[in-house]
């Protein structure tokens, strides 16, 4: 455990070295192939791995549970998951390629998915809180409005903002599905933040409440903002540099995606 280090969230883990040797073998294996023969990019597969990205946080959420068998938990600790789960996705990615040439955003969609629901299936069968499962919903339900007004008025201030289309839209949602439901996780059920900077945001005792998300709301405004801002500068990169600015873009829509997957499927399993 690690995760008492400065800077360093909560819950951090360094697997057992035998688990560690394989999985930065696995990843470093998977990198040099798509190194060799990188895979076509566009927005359709970056958007395709989205199902990868919940993957990962609900593979941590049986490991914080205790639902993983002793000879693979170590593999879904915090930050070992989003490598196991990356290289499955690059494995995955380079063999849709290949197989599927014409298909690879479908191909590669339907593999996360496949893999993600019964994942879901065996976290909640651990059991479910009605408490917890209902408060997921309502920050699912309060963040849809939430990302779509902040799309819409980011595209209108800047309309070339429009040429990062859905991988752009999801870095907001994700975003702004993290900021809803970790300030409602915090204000309704007790909930703490594992990162350092985010807890700061999270405890500023003079901040206002507001009905639902509490002091969150301040989180939830940073988390927005930043989101946007990304989007925003990352336009003429997308632009001038497709391929590039798409994975660049889609690893910042995992950063708050994947949290906020982590948050909802927790909450509905442990609230």
């Amino acid at each position: 455990m690690v995760g008492g280090l400065p800077l360093v969230p909560e819950g951090t883990t360094v697997p057992p070295a035998p688990h560690l040797v394989a999985v930065l073998l696995t990843a470093g294996a998977v990198a040099v192939a798509l190194r060799r023969t990188p895979p076509r990019v566009t927005g359709r597969h970056v958007l395709a791995l989205a199902p990868w990205m919940a993957l990962g946080s609900a593979t941590h959420v049986l490991y914080v549970v205790d639902a993983l068998p002793p000879a693979i938990a170590p593999l879904a600790g915090s930050p070992t998951v989003y490598l196991t789960v990356g290289s499955l996705a690059g494995a995955a990615w380079l063999a849709s390629a290949e197989l599927l040439p014409d298909r690879v955003p479908a191909a590669l969609a339907a593999g996360g998915a496949l893999l993600l629901v019964p994942v879901v299936a065996a976290a909640l069968a651990t059991g479910v809180s009605p408490v917890g499962a209902r408060w997921s919903a309502v920050a699912l339900a309060a963040t849809l409005p939430i990302a779509a007004a902040v799309w819409t008025v980011l595209t209108r201030l800047r309309p070339e903002t429009a040429v990062t289309g859905g991988v752009g839209a999801l870095a907001v949602l994700g975003h702004a599905l993290d900021g809803v439901s970790t300030a409602v996780g915090t204000a309704q059920l007790g909930f703490g933040e594992r990162t350092p900077v985010s807890r700061i945001l999270l405890e500023l005792g003079w901040i206002p409440s507001v009905p639902v998300l509490g002091e969150g709301w301040v989180f939830l405004l940073v988390k927005l903002a930043v989101a946007s801002a990304v989007v925003w500068l990352f336009a003429e990169y997308v632009r001038d540099r497709p391929a590039e600015g798409y994975l660049l873009l889609g690893f910042v829509a995992a950063v708050g995606l994947g949290p906020a997957a982590h948050n909802l499927l927790l909450f509905a399993v442990a609230g």
